[in-house]
């Protein structure tokens, strides 16, 4: 499986050739802005697509296995290119199907004779929808990074990639994404035409990127693409906080192992078979970690025991099941005053921490809630970590060594996602 495609990958790579030849700079990191969109709880970034260029907005997904864009509404470009039947684009985007499509006998972008088509998703949608696209390419462009520079001389030239491949869908499949949002931009692990892997085959860089999610709607956080450092304020580089834990799964999404949780210091007494059942992904598309019930129910009695006696219990709110009054609850640089939660991966000593400023959410005045939700039974997987938790810890995903790194809360080196000068 992984020799056909680096194949296609070799082939990729001439897609773009002319993209190389337009100049003598050759950027190894390049980078998105991402901001969460209050009203749906998405991250939605933006890149320049099309000729002429215009703003696109896309939710990301970190195991999604394409971009895909909205075509049937308002999408004009002079450079858009349907993929042939049989083409290399077309086996690099995993065509399903091939054919002819005409809308009141006149083609148009999504929409052509001789096209191919793939499946693309909306997770926003219940039960993650489905849907057929087709298949193309146009010009896109993004920022890179200039070297280890940390001031306002961070960012490099922008860079225009003639050919990127994406996938045009129609616009139902856009329900539910957030306002003026036109697709979705995938960085799935086993796809040859997710951002980092078309990235990576063109600029002949590690296929591995890093996110780093804002807690504040108004300020950015940061995508990178390629090589380290991952630079912040006063020059602090965050990859030198980076613990590992394996990928331990072969899909799109990317999985780890949790052998165990922690409340303070106390280890919960769960299930390891029930713990480890389809292993814990991570996800952006879902806004907060979900936990098998009988992994919920042991996680927030531990919780609720090791608050302070004089912090009580309140009334659920949706969708959270374990509030409590917010009188007592105090703050800190690493936010509410809340037991630590550990996530022990695969080693003892590696564990993801989860402090008070990624386990509490203010719901309402006066009432904080436990940030997890309880999933179904048949979920299929035993935890899903969502994006409340991700909030101001750099997430590295290092694809030829299959392994996720993180840092751990930023707010341990008094700094956060958005302070950094790339996005400002």
């Amino acid at each position: 499986m992984y020799s056909s495609c680096y194949f296609y990958l070799f082939h990729f790579c001439l897609l773009f050739i002319t993209c190389l030849a337009q100049t003598n700079f050759h950027p190894k990191t390049f980078f998105l802005a991402v901001k969460q969109d209050p009203s749906t709880l998405q991250y939605i970034t933006e890149i320049q697509q099309r000729t002429p260029l215009v703003p696109v907005k896309l939710a990301v997904h970190v195991g999604g296995e394409n971009l895909w864009v909205d075509c049937q509404t308002g999408f004009k470009s002079s450079t858009y290119k349907p993929a042939r039947c049989n083409s290399r684009q077309c086996n690099l985007a995993k065509s399903t199907s091939c054919g002819d499509c005409k809308t009141k006998n006149k083609t148009r972008p999504g929409c052509n004779s001789n096209a191919c088509y793939n499946i693309v998703s909306n997770p926003a949608l219940n039960n993650t929808f489905y849907s057929g696209a087709e298949i193309a390419e146009d010009v896109m462009t993004i920022q890179s990074i200039n070297g280890s520079n940390t001031g306002p001389e961070s960012r490099g030239p922008v860079v225009t990639i003639p050919n990127f491949i994406f996938s045009c869908s129609p616009s139902f499949l856009t329900q539910n994404l957030g306002k003026d949002v036109k697709g979705m931009i995938g960085f799935g692990q086993q796809s040859s035409v997710s951002f980092v892997t078309q990235l990576a085959s063109v600029f002949k860089f590690s296929r591995q990127f890093a996110i780093c999610l804002s807690a504040s709607p108004q300020e950015n956080g940061i995508i990178f693409i390629g090589h380290r450092p991952y630079l912040f304020a006063l020059g602090f580089d965050a990859s030198q906080d980076l613990f590992y834990t394996p990928i331990i799964r072969s899909s799109p999404e990317y999985y780890l192992h949790v052998s165990s949780i922690r409340i303070n210091a106390k280890t919960l007494p769960l299930n390891n078979t029930l713990l480890s059942l389809g292993g814990t992904r991570i996800s952006t598309a879902v806004p907060y970690t979900v936990l098998e019930p009988s992994i919920y129910d042991t996680v927030s009695k531990a919780f609720i025991s090791e608050m302070p006696e004089n912090v009580k219990t309140v009334s659920p709110v949706a969708p959270f099941k374990t509030c409590f009054n917010s009188s007592f609850i105090g703050i800190s640089r690493l936010g509410y005053n809340a037991p630590g939660i550990y996530f022990v991966l695969h080693d003892p000593n590696v564990f993801w921490t989860i402090t008070g400023a990624n386990s509490l959410l203010l719901v309402k005045q006066g009432v904080f809630c436990l940030a997890f939700v309880e999933g179904k039974k048949a979920m299929g997987e035993a935890i899903v970590i969502g994006s409340y938790q991700m909030q101001n810890n750099l997430v590295e995903f290092d694809l030829p060594r299959r392994r996720i790194g993180f840092t751990n809360s930023l707010f341990f080196r008094q700094t956060m996602c958005s302070d950094q000068f790339y996005t400002s």
